[in-house]
Formats: structure tokens, sequence, C-alpha cells
């Protein structure tokens, strides 16, 4: 029986380790020199555009990621079964996956995905993915990846993957057409946010909640749950709030999507978190802008470079996307960071001043709470 039981259980996935883009500090500008640049012409300048430069800037992402992870890992590149990439605009051909197939010569028969099309909640679907195929590379909005790592092989693993949960609502109209590419009146292509995008987040966040609620909260919370809802239900209270399950008792962190300010305001009121549980979110939204599939990555690599992971701490990340669609996945972290800041190098100085090369306004401030924010005039 226990053999029995050992050959039919699903096999349990980690993370053996994953690493964000740190992008150059020539890569970097003040939002003024943006806004001249665009003022330029009517439309951004052709050479932002065209295909071989965005395939270089795809290939300095994924390949500088992908150097550091296996380098991290020192796993043989013949070893890899399964590659999965994602990248919501930018979908050249040959693909993402070919590149990466073809420069560091992956085995003849690796199964690779490329996904594309679905917004910022992409690089939480690819672990799910990845984990239904075992029992990514992020580019969008600004200049930013991460890659990741997993096994069905607890050896040398830092974290255990615990549940994936995606909730779609593309069923509804309004949810479908919230975040909507299409062409403009003067024929430019781009992407439209509606005047109902947050309503539709709070939906989203609602149906995610209900979802994943029983995979994570304790008992009590289920049962304080499950009593609001009937009294509402049978006394008619229309008006009576909602009870807030107090995910703060299952997950020790959060890694929001950092889709803009409102987005994780909304978040944080949904979820009743504090400002600590949020500040991964709104340090990466400061200091790296909107990233898309990969800012959830970096706001990990924030909380580890701060030294708050400890060992069986539970991660929840929650990543939203056109569709509209709401990925979650939980981790519970089996051997913290050995301290490596990853992509937050210049944050963790007591000292204001940065290095010459780093535009001022990425300067930290220290506050007394030993909590550091970017200034209001950061990019």
């Amino acid at each position: 029986m226990a053999t029995l039981y050992r050959a039919l259980r699903p096999r349990t996935v980690y993370l053996v380790d994953y690493v964000c883009f740190m992008p150059s500090p020539n890569s970097r500008y003040p939002k003024a020199t943006l806004l001249e640049h665009a003022r330029l012409s009517p439309w951004l300048d052709d050479s932002s555009v065209r295909l071989d430069e965005a395939r270089a800037e795809a290939e300095l992402v994924v390949f500088s990621m992908i150097d550091e992870l296996l380098a991290k890992t020192r796993i043989d590149v013949l070893a890899i079964d399964i590659l999965i990439t994602n990248c919501t605009v930018f979908c050249p051909m040959p693909c993402i996956t070919d590149s990466i197939v073809n420069r560091y010569k992956l085995r003849r028969d690796i199964r690779v995905i490329n996904l594309s099309g679905m917004g910022c909640s992409a690089a939480l679907t690819a672990v799910g993915l990845a984990r239904n195929m075992l029992r990514l590379v992020n580019i969008l909005f600004r200049m930013g990846g991460a890659a990741k790592l997993l096994s069905t092989s607890r050896s040398n693993a830092r974290f255990r993957f615990a549940h994936v949960v995606r909730t779609i609502t593309a069923a509804n109209n309004s949810a479908y057409r919230c975040v909507y590419q299409e062409e403009d009146e003067k024929g430019n292509l781009g992407t439209a946010l509606s005047k109902d995008l947050m309503a539709v987040v709070g939906d989203t966040l609602k149906m995610t909640i209900a979802a994943t609620a029983p995979r994570v909260l304790p008992i009590s919370e289920l049962l304080k749950f499950l009593h609001f809802s009937l009294v509402k239900k049978v006394l008619y209270w229309k008006r009576m709030a909602p009870y807030i399950p107090g995910f703060r008792s299952a997950f020790e962190h959060f890694c929001i999507h950092v889709g803009g300010p409102a987005v994780i305001n909304s978040v944080q009121h949904g979820l009743n978190l504090s400002d600590k549980d949020v500040e991964p979110s709104r340090m990466t939204l400061c200091r790296f802008g909107n990233q898309s599939t990969a800012s959830v990555w970096y706001e990990l690599a924030y909380i580890e470079a701060k030294g708050r992971m400890k060992k069986d701490d539970r991660v929840w990340m929650i990543g939203f996307g056109a569709g509209y669609e709401c990925s979650t996945v939980g981790w519970v972290c089996i051997r913290p960071s050995s301290g490596a800041d990853g992509p937050w190098p210049y944050i963790w100085s007591r000292s204001p001043k940065l290095p010459e090369n780093v535009p001022h306004v990425y300067q930290p401030v220290l506050h007394t709470d030993e909590t550091f924010c970017c200034s209001e005039q950061s990019v």
C-alpha cells in the first residue's frame, strides 16, 4: 500500500531558485528626459519599434537572467525538460523559446511553450503550467524580467510550491474589455484601459479570495467567514460590511502585482493588509515601475534582500492581467537567501548617497523605522 501511495500521489514541486534582471545604470533616465524625447515626435521614434532593436533588448534581459540562474543553481542545461516563456507584446519569429534553445543548446526533446497576450498575470500562470507539466521571461512597460527554475526534486530547492488559483472573468463583457489592445482614431495601436478597471479588479479579487480561502485559511477564520456570510444571507442585511478573512494568518509575505498605486491600494484594502505587507509592492513600483509579469519576483527579491524571509514562511503572489483574470501562487520557504541583494544593490546603503553613475532621482530616503522609500520624484 505504501508503494502504491508513493506511485500515485501528486509529485511535490519546488522552486530551486530565481533571479531578477538588473539593468545597467545607463539604462536609467529621469522622467523629464522621457517626456522630452516623446515630444520630438507626435508618435514615438521609429527606432523604438524596430524588430531588431526589440529583439536585442529582449535577448539582453532573457540571456542575462538565464546566465545568472544557471550560475546560481549549477544545473546542467541538458537536465532541463521543459522551457516556458512569456512576453505580453513582443512576439518575434523565431520565438523567444527558440532563441533560448539555440543559445544554450538545450536538448532536442525539450518541451517548449511560448505564452503571449495574457497580460500581467502570465508569470504566475506559467508557474501553474510548469507545475502541471512537472506533475519566463518577461518584458513589458519597463525593462525587466525574472527567470525561475522549478523541479520535483527537493535537493537544493529554496521554496516549496503550495497552490495555484486562477480566476477568469472573460465571460463578462465589461471585464473582457477593461484592458484591450486596439487602434485609436489615428490608427495607432495601443492598450486601452477602461474606467471600469478598478471595479473589475475588485470583483476579480473577491472571486479569487473565495477560491483561495478554503485552501489556505485556518479553520477558525473559515468559520468566521461562514458565520458572517450566513447572517448576511438569512437576515438580508445588504448593508452589512462583508467579513474580510485574515489572510495574514495564512501568509507572512505578500507580492502584489504593481499595476499602479490604485491596484496596490485596492488589494491592500480588499485583504485588510498593513502598509508593511504591501511595502515590497510599492517599493518595486517606485524603483522599477510596472514590469508586468516580472514584478512579483522583484518583490520577493526585496523581501529577501531586507532579510525578512525565514524558514517555513509562506508567500502569496497575486497577479492581474488582461482577460480579465487573477492568478495567485503560494510558496513555502525551505531555505532563505544567503544574503544576495539581487536587483536591490543600492537600496540598503545606510548613507543616502548613491554611486555617481546612478541618477539622483532614484536616491532612497531612509526613515527612522528603517523602511526604505523612494523619493516622490522617482520615475
